[in-house]
């Protein structure tokens, strides 16, 4: 039995999303026909091309209200459509050439988002146009995007589709509603794609990972249209959403675009379903249209040091195209570079804090594998895709296991880079961030979260302000540039808490202990341990009916309530200004004020 696992429209655009190449690495260990199409990448480089935009512009020229920009940008249809191929070339690294022309601001046309010199030059100084260039030519799309998505279709962006639409979504019936709708022209685009691809490979099951909410909207559109032209195919549904969203779905209306539904890891539910064995965390529809739950709390899993290494196979191919949006260096780390997607371990190690979904297998099943079989995966990967630049993507990297990698890294001299996430603990010594540094470690993140004492304490972090600052002292004199995670209107925390907080990170920029930071809005959800029991945190959950398609996010209230607006407003202005070297010197409760 043959299976194409398919990643739906849109993720990151200059890496591969890493689910489908775990399992197809795995199904292929145990002798299975597996192959794999990354829908998102495909799409946006069918998308543009001179003769789609043209299509588009003229598609465009019938409306009769068009915004301001839209008229100027409609106005420069033929730059547009004689450009976008060579920056397409240019941001997929195939024509480096053209860097010297796209960085120059005179090559644009005027837009809302065209910096001025001065923001570029601060950013990128005055060489560094390769980058320089790839900053401008993402501007360029980004704006293409808008206009697309207010004249086209209105669920189009960049690296999402209908996530608006999925985002909170506990009934189904908005989505089928949108499901019912004519086809927009970029879901012609993309069945387009995907209809060729089901003649080329002829699989018997076509599963699809659903990361995000972004993927759902057009997973299911492509489900649509198997379900119509090959209902001999089986579908099954899997990914981060599904994990997180659909654990007490009761509608069993999503059966009439999938067959099987699994969670968790994936890679024991899909043997089972493609070998004929036992179903383990599955649901299907019966005959009499209820959902049937087959071993759903099944622990069962294969082990990580089995599942094998990433396979890439399908993939390497892909015009994966480099972004800049914005001028921080940490934040490109996300959009530019062609990074190999990794796990040192399956868990995290800590798995206690409040606000985390530690109730799901991803996060509370800690388990690693010996370090040697690690760096022979990374080494079988950079020989299959061509690059050495790994992103592990641990929920937290273990300090122990960070220093064996190093050692190895080392010992085997290898050239590389790498970069994860971790937690500001004690054991980040100079010793072991200069190790890291030397095998290759450029870039860490990690959750300060709330910079209060009672706070960190009361989310069970397991740190304090004092040990992360050391650590993050040790990663910036070693080198390695940090980006720091981080929280507000977590339950009873203060105004003053919320300031207080602000304080501390405007110091660790100042000292240049961090380079990066970001600040999230707090969500209780239904796998965390605050969400079970938000007495424990000094919260009170909000009686509401569950929703019969998709639930996670639980609404609370809080003796300490403070304007989150507010604050996330203010947060945010400062924070951004930190990053760019600038506001140490204004007093951080000017900057809710603004």
């Amino acid at each position: 039995m043959k299976i194409l696992l398919v990643t739906p429209p849109l993720t990151q655009l200059n890496t591969p999303y890493p689910a489908t190449c775990h399992l197809v690495g795995f199904l292929r260990l145990q002798g299975l026909a597996a192959e794999q199409m990354d829908l998102s990448i495909e799409l946006i480089n069918a998308l543009f091309t001179s003769q789609k935009l043209e299509e588009i512009f003229k598609l465009a020229s019938t409306h009769s209200k068009l915004s301001k920009p839209n008229r100027i940008l409609l106005q420069n249809a033929d730059f547009y459509a004689k450009t976008i191929e060579p920056v397409m070339r240019f941001l997929g690294g195939k024509d480096s050439s053209l860097a010297q022309r796209f960085c120059s601001l005179e090559f644009w046309p005027q837009s809302k988002r065209l910096p001025n010199d001065d923001d570029l030059e601060w950013g990128f100084g005055m060489i560094g146009n390769h980058d320089r260039a790839t900053h401008l030519c993402t501007l360029f799309l980004k704006d293409l995007c808008d206009f697309i998505n207010q004249t086209i279709d209105s669920r189009f962006e960049l690296i999402r589709y209908a996530e608006s639409l999925c985002l909170r979504l506990p009934e189904f019936e908005p989505l089928q509603q949108e499901l019912n709708k004519p086809l927009s022209l970029i879901d012609e685009l993309m069945l387009e794609l995907f209809s060729k691809r089901m003649v080329d490979s002829k699989p018997d099951m076509v599963g699809f990972t659903i990361p995000f909410p972004g993927n759902l909207y057009s997973a299911l559109r492509c489900a649509q249209w198997l379900k119509q032209h090959h209902p001999n195919i089986k579908i099954v549904l899997g990914g981060g959403y599904v994990n997180t969203e659909l654990r007490s779905i009761s509608d069993s209306t999503i059966f009439d675009y999938t067959d099987y539904i699994t969670f968790d890891d994936g890679e024991l539910p899909l043997l089972r379903l493609l070998t004929g064995g036992e179903l383990i965390r599955t649901l299907y529809r019966s005959e009499t249209g209820e959902i049937v739950r087959v071993n759903i709390d099944s622990k069962e899993n294969v082990r990580f040091a089995e599942i094998g290494a990433p396979d890439y196979d399908g993939l390497v191919q892909n015009n994966y195209i480099n972004m800049i949006e914005f001028t921080n260096p940490m934040h490109a780390l996300w959009s530019n570079g062609r990074w190999n997607k990794m796990m040192l371990a399956h868990g995290c190690y800590w798995g206690k804090c409040a606000f985390c979904d530690g109730g799901l297998d991803y996060i509370n099943r800690y388990e690693s594998a010996p370090i040697q079989l690690i760096v022979d995966r990374m080494e079988t990967i950079m020989q299959q895709t061509g690059q050495s630049g790994f992103h592990f993507v641990d929920e937290a990297a273990p300090p122990a296991l960070l220093r064996k990698l190093a050692e190895e890294i080392i010992r085997r001299k290898l050239t590389l880079s790498y970069w994860t996430n971790v937690r500001f603990e004690k054991s980040f010594t100079p010793e072991l961030c200069y190790l890291m540094a030397q095998s290759g470690c450029i870039a860490i993140s990690g959750g300060l979260e709330v910079a209060s004492p009672r706070i960190l304490k009361l989310i069970n972090k397991g740190i304090t302000i004092e040990t992360a600052r050391e650590s993050m002292k040790n990663f910036a004199e070693a080198g390695i540039m940090t980006h720091a995670y981080l929280m507000y209107g977590f339950p009873t925390e203060t105004a003053k808490e919320t300031i207080d907080s602000l304080e501390v990170v405007r110091g660790l920029f100042e000292e240049g202990f961090i380079q990066s930071a970001f600040w999230h809005r707090y969500a209780m959800t239904i796998h965390s341990p605050s969400g079970q029991c938000p007495e424990n945190v000094g919260a009170k959950r909000i009686d509401i009916p569950m929703g019969r398609f998709a639930n996670n996010e639980i609404p609370f209230s809080t003796p300490s309530e403070i304007d989150l607006e507010c604050y996330g407003k203010g947060l945010n202005l400062a924070t951004y200004n930190y990053m760019q070297g600038a506001g140490y010197d204004i007093n951080v409760r000017e900057w809710f004020k603004q």
